[in-house]
């Protein structure tokens, strides 16, 4: 390997280690439901969420209960995907007229989506409409991370309530996931990459000549939101086929740097509130003093 090459991993892995304290210190609070720079203005959407879906966000939930309610939500989400992609021709925002999803592609794609694996054996642009794109498989992408965060919290407080009977509230955490960690971040990247060169548009492909004379169609769309969630959320599912190989995808490497930091920013940062959760717990007397010596060092 040449020293570009581990220049560059020296400055993936440095940036990967700055991030993971404030950014394991910063979720903490979020999910312990503590005051952070953000709760002026999503606290009150927060609340209007509960208040629309009727969530008492101070009720706390058995495991079972939790589980349940996860795997309620993905069933609704499984076949409000299933629906897009079938009633795809009749949607609107579908300027390339893409027909309706095959019903085994169909469910395939969604399951997929619903459990976070986002597999595609399909060709995203030539398949896909944008709202299908963009309520369907971009909303997974949020939803289906949110969710693998909420059930790494419901661990973690497991580890650290060793005689409670409650691990959080399912609504609660995926709402703040969502809220606070991933929309926020997405917002900002999205931004940054449309600098970069990346689409976001609901316009119709275009048709150009190449200089060797030959017909060309260039794919557009919301490129840029969706690939932001697609490595914040650790998610697969990109706009077109080619994944981050696509120029579209992946402009330059200074989006190629983002991209990688982002894929592991979520699950490093959760290493530090794992640490922080259990430190807090053996101060209050809710674990074993075997755990105190492991965590006196988070």
């Amino acid at each position: 390997m040449t020293i570009t090459g581990w220049v560059q991993i020296a400055l993936f892995s440095a940036i990967v280690i700055l991030i993971t304290r404030p950014f394991g210190g910063y979720m903490t609070r979020v999910f312990n439901g503590e005051r952070s720079f953000l709760s002026p203005v999503l606290r009150p959407v927060e609340r209007a969420v509960y208040w629309c879906c009727g969530v008492d966000e101070k009720e706390e939930q058995h495991w079972l209960t939790y589980a349940v309610a996860m795997l309620f939500f993905s069933i609704v989400g499984f076949l409000t995907l299933y629906a897009l992609q079938r009633l795809q021709w009749y949607l609107p925002f579908n300027p390339q007229r893409q027909t309706g999803v095959e019903q085994s592609l169909a469910f395939n794609t969604s399951v997929s989506f619903i459990t976070n694996t986002n597999w595609q054996s399909y060709v995203p642009e030539t398949t896909m409409g944008y709202l299908v794109q963009m309520a369907g498989l971009t909303v997974h992408n949020f939803v289906s991370g949110a969710t693998g965060i909420a059930l790494a919290l419901a661990l973690i407080r497991g580890f650290t309530r060793r005689e409670a009977k409650s691990v959080g509230n399912f609504w609660v955490d995926l709402t703040r996931a969502t809220l606070y960690v991933l929309l926020p971040i997405s917002i900002m990247v999205a931004l940054f990459f449309v600098w970069q060169g990346m689409p976001q548009n609901l316009g119709a492909y275009v048709d150009a000549t190449t200089l060797e004379g030959a017909k060309q169609t260039i794919a557009q769309g919301s490129v840029a939101s969706q690939e932001v969630i697609k490595m914040l959320g650790t998610n697969g599912g990109g706009f077109f086929n080619a994944n981050s190989a696509h120029p579209y995808e992946n402009p330059n490497a200074l989006t190629n740097l983002v991209e990688m930091v982002l894929i592991f920013s979520i699950g490093a940062g959760l290493t530090n509130v794992l640490g922080r959760m259990v430190r807090d717990s053996a101060r209050a007397g809710l674990c074993s003093p075997r755990w105190a010596c492991c965590t006196s060092q988070a």
